[in-house]
């Protein structure tokens, strides 16, 4: 096998904008099926990525007992993740898994068991660990540039539109689930830590119909080892930002923009106020970086850095983090370090298309 065959399933909007568009970019995959419930759509986007099978969701356990797919790439809301996920896994198909990766913590045990059941391999979808701009900050971190980093602060927020089933509680919906995740996993990988204490806050907005059953925006402060702490915002209801900023006791990283996929990492280096230096991360496909990267693991038998146990620590953290916004009260977290971090190894060379189909 030279190339991983991945059925897509779930042909919304970031399959059909980012995945599907990156995957023949990638040199060692391909989409051989689309499972989806939207049939014309569905047959002209697989004409359109070379002629994938389409297959409705009462033929996904058919199309997983064949020899037709390697892999699942899993773009469903959330609350759909764990169920499609562990059928794959146990049918022997490795699963790469946007985040985050379940609603619940047992759902993403569950999900984390099928795959050492059938060694069929499980990725949580963190593409930044795969592009330059992330892992140049956190080489520069590595290299003591800054000092010991003690804050970690973010921002990221926009406008969502009305109707978005990222706006629903029964899919476990919010800023927090979707782009907060962001925010919470860099500050994991800046301070090479896992926290240990987490407040924070939540608004509903101010009679904004569309955030009736999920947050506007959610604050959170983070504890972590050796005295350090880090702070994010993330809201559906605001101006367009991602950004997040870096203080060591000998210099400043400041990242803006940080997190989007449509964009170039760019960063400032300061010490004193000073401006060092100025970077702007390379052209790279973030979804073809991290595809590339996923099934090479399948081809080499290696697991990813970003296994079910990142996408788990995430999750872990995010139901704190709740428990805290609906207690008032800190939340302690007990976490087992992670044996890796994004670096040099994790990054794929990957460039970006313009040919893309969107509905």
């Amino acid at each position: 096998m030279d190339k991983v065959r991945y059925a897509v399933v779930g042909a919304g909007w970031i399959s059909q904008i980012a995945f599907m568009p990156a995957v023949a970019q990638t040199g060692n995959s391909e989409i051989s099926a689309i499972v989806s419930g939207s049939g014309p759509a569905a047959q002209e986007l697989a004409r359109f990525h070379g002629g994938a099978e389409v297959v409705d969701y009462d033929g996904y356990d058919a199309l997983l007992a064949s020899d037709r797919i390697d892999a699942v790439y899993i773009a469903l809301p959330n609350s759909l993740h764990a169920d499609y996920t562990i059928r794959a896994l146990r049918a022997g198909k490795h699963a790469l898994v946007e985040k985050p990766l379940a609603p619940t913590v047992a759902e993403c045990e569950a999900m984390i068991t099928a795959s050492d059941a059938s060694g069929a391999l499980l990725m949580t979808a963190y593409r930044l660990h795969h592009e330059p701009g992330t892992v140049e900050v956190l080489e520069r971190i590595r290299r003591g540039e800054i000092g010991d980093p003690r804050l970690f602060s973010s921002v990221f927020g926009f406008q969502s539109d009305a109707g978005n089933h990222r706006l629903r509680a029964e899919h476990w919906g919010g800023p927090l689930q979707d782009i907060g995740v962001y925010c919470l996993n860099a500050a994991r990988h800046v301070f090479g830590d896992e926290p240990i204490e987490v407040c924070a806050m939540g608004s509903h907005g101010d009679n904004d119909p569309r955030f009736a059953e999920v947050e506007e925006t959610v604050a959170v402060t983070m504890r972590f080892p050796r005295g350090r702490l880090a702070q994010f915002v993330a809201s559906f209801g605001t101006d367009a930002q991602d950004s997040y900023t870096v203080l060591g006791t000998k210099g400043t990283l400041q990242i803006d923009p940080a997190y989007r996929f449509e964009t170039h990492l760019a960063l400032r280096q300061l010490a004193d106020g000073a401006e060092q230096s100025v970077y702007t991360a390379a052209d790279c496909d973030h979804f073809g970086a991290q595809t590339a990267y996923f099934s090479e693991c399948i081809l080499r038998g290696t697991r990813p850095e970003n296994d079910g146990a990142e996408g788990l620590a995430d999750v872990t953290i995010m139901r704190a983090i709740e428990a805290a916004m609906q207690t008032g009260q800190s939340q302690k977290i007990t976490l087992p370090p992670r044996p890796s971090h994004p670096g040099p190894d994790t990054l794929r060379d990957v460039p970006r298309t313009d040919r893309r189909l969107v509905f």
